[in-house]
């Protein structure tokens, strides 16, 4: 008797379809999702999208899961009122009590998304900010044993610095890097540390990246969208959704030279470790 073929399972292990974005059909992209075999981790990025995305999460329990954390971006003074985020243009204060009440939900499997982000706002009273807030979440993560969801952009050294001065309270594994833009040592240094690594729909268009995913062991590699942003190829102009993830598995099996089948259960297998989702 032929045996049956194995249909491949998806992981986009960083998403965000509890945002307004999402309002005028959130069922159906997440039953596109479905059909093409995805799962996902709703990723919060404040109190308000945190709190959605466990409610998301506890609507679809068998193919969402949730994150709770503060972005490093939501500390800056000046602040982009993004409004596929959030329909208020009020900033959002840091507040790691209700964060942690939030995160003690079953559903929670990490903390973030947390960092540094030195890309539009270099203040110095920012950076420091965003230094309070992180530790304040790495502390958090470490009192509920739940991985990292880290965030960072243009502020690997700083937050390599941070990370290397806290072993004490790094979980194992510690967490992701989420949509990794760092260089070569820098991403070893992070492997060094325990770290995961994901990376989304910029693989598909831009080389930039290439090397970084080669050296990378493909058993510390995960898939993402950052959904609704960054769309891969050929989906290059549209909103974003998790079912797009299944072309950046693509192209991360092209890269490490194995079939997307191997790819995708690598990475699946990978989500499980870190995240400590339940095996199916």
């Amino acid at each position: 008797m032929e045996s049956m073929p194995v249909v491949p399972r998806f992981m986009d292990v960083h998403t965000h379809p509890q945002m307004l974005a999402y309002n005028s059909d959130r069922e159906a992209v997440l039953g596109r999702a479905k059909i093409a075999g995805v799962k996902m981790i709703a990723v919060g990025t404040q109190f308000s999208t945190s709190h959605a995305a466990i409610e998301l999460a506890g609507k679809y329990p068998k193919d969402v899961w949730a994150t709770v954390g503060f972005h490093p971006a939501h500390f800056s003074v000046n602040w982009y009122h993004d409004k596929n985020e959030q329909s208020s243009p009020e900033r959002e204060i840091f507040d790691i009590v209700a964060l942690e009440d939030l995160a003690k939900n079953p559903k929670v499997v990490a903390i973030g998304e947390c960092g540094l982000d030195y890309f539009r706002d270099k203040d110095e009273g920012t950076k420091d900010r965003q230094k309070e807030g992180f530790v304040a979440q790495i502390s958090l993560a470490h009192r509920l044993k739940k991985p990292l969801m880290i965030h960072c952009r243009a502020a690997f050294p700083d937050l390599i610095q941070i990370l290397k001065s806290k072993p004490e309270i790094l979980n194992s594994p510690p967490g992701i890097i989420h949509f990794f833009s760092g260089t070569i040592d820098e991403a070893k240094k992070l492997l060094d540390m325990g770290f995961y690594f994901t990376f989304g729909g910029v693989i598909t268009f831009a080389r930039d990246y290439d090397y970084v995913i080669k050296m990378i062991p493909i058993d510390r590699i995960l898939s993402e969208t950052d959904a609704p942003y960054v769309s891969p190829v050929p989906y290059r102009g549209k909103r974003n959704e998790p079912a797009y993830v299944v072309e950046v598995v693509r192209k991360l099996a092209d890269l490490k030279g194995v079939s997307i089948e191997e790819t995708s259960e690598t990475i699946f297998r990978n989500a499980q470790n870190v995240f400590g989702l339940i095996k199916s």
